[in-house]
């Protein structure tokens, strides 16, 4: 292949690689990873009842849940790992940390049909949030939610447009008619029996109207000091409080000492099967037992309503079971209201219209953010484990550049070393080697950043060490192929012919040490997490790179040199020793061959003139 083509493939190579680095869209520098340009560490700590390690399988799962869910958020570069035998820490760099530090959240999604109201209780203490108050109502089927629309804060309200904060549903257009069997009354389902006591203060009669419950009566909600035992009466408060088996009137008289203004801490308490007391934006709730689970939803995704102007909001789509249970209750309990709890707090409780068959919309003070994060942690599962952030650390961007700027000066005493090594010893061949490096380098950093682009690769400490070694990997190819020329030479062979002769001997040497290289990557790459997969990855790739260019360069440009005369001397190339050597052993061949044909020709003389003598003494003898 004649050298030309080389230097086309490679040039052509570097083209399209930075026409799609300065045409694509992005930055056209690298991603910087969470030691570089800072970010945000949260580690998060399970929690079990008996307070022992959980279930080592049960923490690997929870870690891949919470990595989908910060791959859902499209947070570059982030890492999930688990640490000792409860904890798992996740790493985001740049600004996404706040939404990291809400993936620890179980994400259990249940709907439950609600008994008592905040209206009902008299206890509304929420956090002033609009109410959770709404209407269930078909969605209008010609209008899909646009997920990439801005919301607009001055767009008129639409007067005919279901209150902020209700669910909506897309029903099939067959199943329009309730023919499910309606499930029976919470009001007239006999509550196990409890040994707790009851209250102590009498009961106050309400007629069932004014507590929309989800179907029919309700019994009457306890007034005055509640007697009733509190669970957690000695914990620190609570959002929600998961009664078990207690009775309607027990839950009342718990619902009196929930406190809604503290923060959900994330340590939710197990759920309820039966009734259950829980705080929503608009106070509290009691609520009745379970409907369908979050185990049951299928899918779940987010998007802009640009039609009924509710804002974002949440589509959840549950799976066979789960959708049938849904349209049965909902045919059966129109005018009743249920409530859509996450991690046991009340998101909405919105009144049913009419019965609901298809995808159901959660809506609320929903915005862009808060609507992925709940269609994320509703669509990848529920946590097996509860969690607590036990650390939240950021890392400041100042201490991360200067981590930066540390990396790039230990790199370019690296560099300058070598540059210095190879002017002194090769001369010529030094330039080619810088010039080879410089090519490299190029080549490294337009395929860094056009990864940063399409898979979230991002440069660390451990990442910018990977290239440092590989500066000494790519140098040592050069040198091998080197010496090996210098070989030839001091073989006495011309530099036109030693170069093919030594890039055939010194390719095979470079073919192997770099798939040592590349092999050792690649163990490291696939048996290790966090830094160490990011110095694996960057060596590799640096190795891969290296190869290019001893191929594509390095060889083409040293066989072109080669045909020059003035390369061949011993000032120019470098390889001076190597040409001082071949010329003695040249010339003391020549001299031996001289004096080998003088030994010859005195031999022969003598021999002659031994003949002439003989022939004379013979010829006196014969006269």
């Amino acid at each position: 292949m004649p050298v030309a083509r080389y230097f086309v493939t490679l040039f052509l190579l570097l083209g399209v690689l930075y026409a799609a680095l300065f045409l694509g869209n992005g930055s056209n520098a690298p991603r910087l990873g969470l030691d570089l340009r800072g970010g945000t560490t949260v580690t998060l700590r399970a929690l079990t009842e008996s307070g022992d390690a959980p279930n080592a399988q049960d923490l690997q799962v929870a870690r891949q849940i919470i990595e989908d869910r910060v791959n859902g958020l499209g947070v570059a570069s982030a890492e999930v790992t688990t640490e000792g035998d409860r904890n798992i820490v996740i790493s985001v760099p740049g600004e996404g940390g706040e939404q990291v530090k809400q993936l620890g959240a179980t994400a259990l999604l249940e709907l439950r049909p609600v008994v008592l109201d905040p209206q009902t209780l008299g206890a509304a203490t929420g956090s002033g949030d609009p109410s959770a108050t709404g209407e269930v109502a078909p969605a209008d089927p010609n209008a899909p939610a646009d997920p990439n629309a801005p919301a607009d804060p001055n767009a008129p309200a639409d007067p005919n447009a279901p209150a902020t904060g209700e669910p909506t549903a897309q029903p099939a257009a067959a199943d329009q008619t309730a023919n499910a069997r309606p499930l029976p009354p919470l009001a007239q389902t006999e509550a196990p029996a409890s040994d707790t006591p009851a209250t102590d203060a009498p009961a106050t009669e309400t007629p069932a109207t004014d507590a929309p419950a989800t179907d029919g009566a309700t019994e009457p909600p306890a007034t005055g000091d509640p007697a009733a035992p509190n669970p957690t009466e000695s914990a620190a408060p609570t959002q929600s409080i998961p009664l078990g088996a207690a009775t309607q009137e027990e839950a009342a008289a718990i619902a009196a000492q929930l406190d809604c203004t503290v923060a959900n801490l994330n340590a939710t308490p197990p759920g309820a099967e039966q009734y259950m007391a829980a705080c929503g934006p608009d106070g509290k709730y009691v609520l009745g037992p379970v409907l369908i689970k979050g185990t049951q939803v299928k899918d779940a995704s987010s998007g802009y309503d640009t039609q009924t102007g509710q804002g974002w909001i949440v589509s959840v789509e549950f799976d066979n079971a789960g959708s049938t249970t849904w349209a049965n209750y909902t045919g059966a309990n129109v005018g009743a209201r249920v409530a859509f709890t996450l991690d046991q707090q009340v998101l909405t409780a919105p009144v049913i219209q009419q019965r609901i068959s298809g995808p159901t919309q959660i809506t609320g003070q929903f915005t862009q953010e808060t609507s992925t994060n709940l269609a994320n942690s509703l669509k990848y599962g529920a946590l097996p484990l509860t969690f607590t952030q036990s650390e939240a650390r950021t890392v400041s961007a100042t201490l991360g550049l200067g981590q930066l700027q540390a990396g790039l000066i230990a790199g370019a005493i690296g560099i300058g070393l070598v540059v210095l090594y190879c002017l002194i010893y090769y001369r010529v061949l030094g330039i080619v080697t810088i010039i080879s490096l410089a090519l490299s380098a190029a080549l490294v950093y337009a395929v860094l950043v056009l990864l940063g682009r399409g898979i979230g690769l991002t440069l660390t400490l451990s990442g910018i060490a990977g290239f440092i070694v590989a500066i000494g990997i790519t140098a040592d190819s050069f040198v091998v192929f080197f010496e090996r020329l210098k070989d030839e030479v001091r073989e006495g062979r011309s530099m036109r012919s030693a170069v093919p002769r030594a890039w055939t001997r010194a390719k095979r040497t470079i073919l192997s040490a770099d798939a040592v290289s590349f092999l050792a990557a690649a163990i490291l790459y696939f048996l290790t997490v966090g830094e160490v997969r990011g110095f694996a990855f960057t060596l590799g790739l640096s190795t891969v790179l290296d190869l290019v260019i001893v191929f594509l360069f390095t060889h083409p440009i040293v066989s072109w040199l080669s045909r020059f005369s003035w390369f061949s001397s011993p000032l120019v190339s470098g390889l001076g020793r190597g040409n001082h050597g071949a010329t003695e052993r040249a010339g003391s061949k020549v001299d031996r061959a001289r004096s080998s044909r003088k030994k010859v020709a005195g031999a022969a003389a003598s021999e002659s003139a031994k003949e002439r003598a003989a022939a004379r003494r013979a010829a006196l003898k014969e006269g």
